[in-house]
Order: structure tokens, then sequence, then C-alpha cells
């Protein structure tokens, strides 16, 4: 299945992208896509709706209709750093021994398609694609060889981050992560059943037409089995939280010379078999 939230920012209404790319209501069988809804016993009853009878939402998905943040509610947005060799090769940094742990507040969340804000003072705001992993069966102390039953599914994810304030401002990353609009997921959460292989996703992100990124999920240091596991020693993982697992190499700051973004201009990215993200990016 493909979970969806559609409608104005902070009216979304729960969806589902049918065959034929429409977006089916399920407002009559649950809230939102959030939290509970996520478990391994919830999602198997939304798989034997029937999908042809449920209400049929007007206009096209990410054209007339706005498609907000793929998962409501979100509990803990944690990032993994570093996490592909070539990435930490050009940000001029060692391959981490264990993954590099971070976090994106919540505030940070925004529809795949919304505005990104470059934020009053920025001088070095960059993208990264990154494959986000929602949790759906919560969890402490997993076993690596259990973790992908943790997972609800799959959502692309763009890691805007502000360099400067990432690494130059007491490299505290948290504050160069978690700017508003800094984090938009969707189009749509793609549930694990539908990715027999996640470490085998080709992801992708341009910038006024032009490739910057290009890589694929199998070049990660540590994979999303791993991740889950080591995430879940140091804290709990509950349903609707989301892990955004790190960045190919081709982000703006391994340029030569770096490359920033700049108000008027639009990023769009994706990953194979999850959709794909546009965004304008404006002045705060």
């Amino acid at each position: 299945m493909k979970l969806l939230r559609y409608g104005p920012p902070g009216q979304e209404c729960p969806g589902l992208l049918d065959a034929n790319g429409h977006v089916r209501d399920l407002s009559e069988f649950i809230d939102d896509v959030a939290g509970q809804v996520l478990t391994p016993a919830s999602l198997e009853r939304l798989r034997g709706l029937d999908i042809a009878s449920l209400p049929l939402v007007p206009g096209t998905p990410q054209q007339g209709l706005r498609l907000g943040p793929c998962v409501g509610h979100v509990g803990k947005f944690i990032c993994i750093g570093l996490n592909y060799a070539d990435h930490a090769a050009e940000s001029g940094l060692p391959v981490p021994s264990e993954p590099v742990v971070f976090a994106k507040w919540t505030s940070a969340i925004n529809g795949p398609d919304d505005d990104v804000k470059i934020p009053r003072g920025s001088v070095k705001t960059d993208w990264e694609v990154e494959l986000g992993v929602v949790i759906g069966q919560g969890g402490a102390y997993i076993e690596e060889a259990d973790a992908l039953k943790h997972v609800a599914g799959y959502c692309v994810v763009n890691d805007v981050s502000e360099r400067e304030w990432q690494l130059e401002r007491g490299t505290q990353w948290d504050k160069g992560k978690g700017c508003d609009t800094f984090g938009p997921i969707g189009p749509w959460l793609v549930t694990a059943d539908e990715v027999p292989d996640p470490q085998r996703l080709d992801l992708w992100l341009e910038v006024d037409g032009h490739r910057y990124q290009r890589g694929n999920t199998r070049t990660m240091v540590f994979g999303v089995a791993q991740i889950v596991s080591y995430l879940s020693r140091f804290m709990s993982l509950q349903p609707g939280d989301i892990i955004s697992t790190g960045t190919p190499p081709g982000v703006g700051l391994g340029q030569k010379p770096p490359v920033y973004l700049k108000p008027g201009q639009t990023m769009t990215l994706g990953i194979d078999g999850l959709g794909v993200q546009t965004q304008k990016t404006v002045a705060a």
C-alpha cells in the first residue's frame, strides 16, 4: 500500500494511492496515518479493504491535490549522519565506526511539495535525499535479525541542512538540521511488503534540473536493520517514529567550490518505487 495524507496544511485527511494513481479516502476507517495505525495488525486490516469501494478524492495528487507529510503526529524524527562512505569523504570526515545519531525537530516536518524556507541569515542551506524508515511495531533492544519486522514502511526524506550552523557554530548538528520546513517527507508511505530489499534502492536529487546526487542504498555504511537495532539500545522506538538513514554523495557542501541554495530555486528528488518530491525555495 501507498498510504498518504491529503488536504490543506494542518487539516490533512488519511488516504491511499490506488493502482491508477488516484487518491482514495480512508477517513471512515482511520483518523490519520499515524501511531497505532501503523502497527502490523492495523496495516493488515487496511490491506483487507476493497480499495475500489473507497471514496475517490477529486484532483491529481501532487498537482491540484496537495499531499501533506505522509505520517502525522510524529513522535521522533531521528537521523543518521555520514552513512555513505563517499559522502563522508566529500564532507572531509572519517567513516564512522558507529552510527552518527542526531535529531530533526518535528516542527521541521513538511509536505513533500511544500516550499522550503531559507532561514534568515543563512548562507549555507544544503540538500540531502535520504531513505526514510517509518516504525510500525515499537520496541527496545531489538535484535538486528528481527529489526525489519518493526518497520511499517519507507518514504522519501529531504534532510535539508544549514551547514554553517551545523558545522561552524559549535558543531551542534541539531541546530543546523531542525529549522522549519527542513524535513519534507512523502509523498507517500510505501508499506514494507512492497519493498523487498531496502538496501537496493536508487536515490537521486536535482536542483534546477541539474542532477547533483545519485546513489543506491546498498552503499550504506550501516543498513536499515543495523540502524533500527542500534537505535533501540538507546531509546524505545514507537509506531510512527521516522528514521532518516543518511545521504549519498553530491550535496552542495561537497561541490568544488561548494554550492548552496538560495530563494527561487527548485529541488526535485526521489527514490525508486517511493515517489518524487518537488520543493521551491523561498526566503523565510
